[in-house]
Parts: C-alpha cells; structure tokens; sequence
C-alpha cells in the first residue's frame, strides 16, 4: 500500500525546499537529493521553469526504488495550483492562507500543506487538512511550534524559514513532523546522504486517507 505524502514527508524529517536560478539547476539538485535517501522534495515557483523541473523529476525514484515525492511551493494562485498538479507534482504547499490554492486542491483532491503565522491561520489549515505550514518559522523559534502542538496535539507542522540542517533536531524535538530547509544542505553526496540517514524515521504503510495516485 501507498503511504498518504504526510507519512512520506514525516517520515523524512527534512523536506528541502529548492530555489533555483533555472529548471535545469533544480533538475540536478532534485536528482542528487533523490540519490542521497532524500524522497520527498519541493520545488518552487520562483525557479524560471518550475513546470518543466516538475514533470522531469515526477516519475524519478529515490535511492531505495520508491516512486519520488515532487511537491511544489510557493503556490498561491489558481493558476499555480493547476499548472503544479498538471506537471505531476505531488502535494503543494503555500507561505500563507491561499483560498484560491484550496479550492483547487479540492476539486482535484490533492494534498495541500497551507501556509500560516498566527495560531488561528495554522489551527484553520490543520483542520481542514491535518496540516499546516508554519512560516517564516525563525521568527518563533521552536518554542512557537512547541506552544502550537499544546493546542494542536494531531496537527503536522512543517516549520519552514530561516532554518538550517543542523537545527532540524530541535524542531522536530519541539514537536514538527518535519522541517523545511531551503538553504545550507551540503553538496557533497557522502555528507548528505548521511544527513537523511540520521533523520529518517519509518514511514508508515498502512495510513488512512490515501491520495489516489500519491506516495
């Protein structure tokens, strides 16, 4: 059985989250992270070309054979939504409240990690997804995320902003299923196939509410 992306992403720990100068550079930095252990990333809509990076990289694997899990972000438009899930990504992801993004994974039913600050924007979208991201993370700090989770026991947060691999411990101690990371993840294979290794976690296979065609 397929495991719902939430397992996938929790499972992993970190998501990297890539910002690129050109589809090409996304291409490669996804296909390396794939390499490493990594198996869910997102992509985003400020690299020239995302489309195109996403329907290159949808139907990759990752080190273990596992079907890859593209997610795009940065996703706050009709427009972005469809053009997202049309390319073959796998969930998407907003910085904040995006009605528009919502009715969109709706209707098509695909996964959505809506974006918040304030603990009402993030209580909204963990309701109606089980989800929410949490941006720009750094302003709070992990003690935010802990006070979220106090009120927000069953809610999968993905700290995002201003985070770097080597603090992923302390958020995920906080309480985040898993973190974004959009900067400081080392080029060399060895190092981040190692960093992947340290932070993975089992991925459930028996989750409810699978997405048709996900995971």
């Amino acid at each position: 059985m397929s495991c719902h992306p939430y397992a996938v992403i929790t499972a992993q720990g970190l998501l990297p989250v890539l910002r690129d100068t050109d589809a090409d550079a996304t291409v490669r930095r996804t296909e390396a992270l794939l390499a490493a252990g990594c198996r869910a990333v997102e992509l985003t809509t400020s690299t020239p070309g995302w489309a195109e990076a996403v329907a290159r990289t949808a139907a990759s694997t990752d080190a273990l054979g596992r079907p890859a899990l593209i997610g795009v972000g940065t996703v706050t438009t009709t427009a972005h939504a469809e053009r997202a899930l049309d390319a073959g990504a796998g969930f998407l992801v907003s910085p904040y409240p995006a009605p528009e993004v919502r009715a969109v994974a709706v209707a098509r039913r695909a996964v959505f990690v809506e974006g918040g600050f304030t603990p009402g924007e993030i209580a909204d979208a963990a309701r109606r997804t089980g989800a929410a991201k949490v941006f720009p993370a750094h302003v709070g700090g992990p003690d935010f995320v802990r006070s979220l989770k106090a009120v927000l026991p069953d809610a999968l947060l993905i700290p995002t902003g201003g985070i770097r691999p080597e603090e992923v411990h302390a958020w995920l101690a906080a309480g985040a299923g898993a973190v974004g990371v959009g900067s400081g993840l080392p080029e060399d294979p060895g190092e981040l196939a190692a960093l992947f290794a340290r932070l993975a976690r089992p991925c459930h296979a028996d989750c409810a509410d699978l997405a048709p065609g996900r995971g």
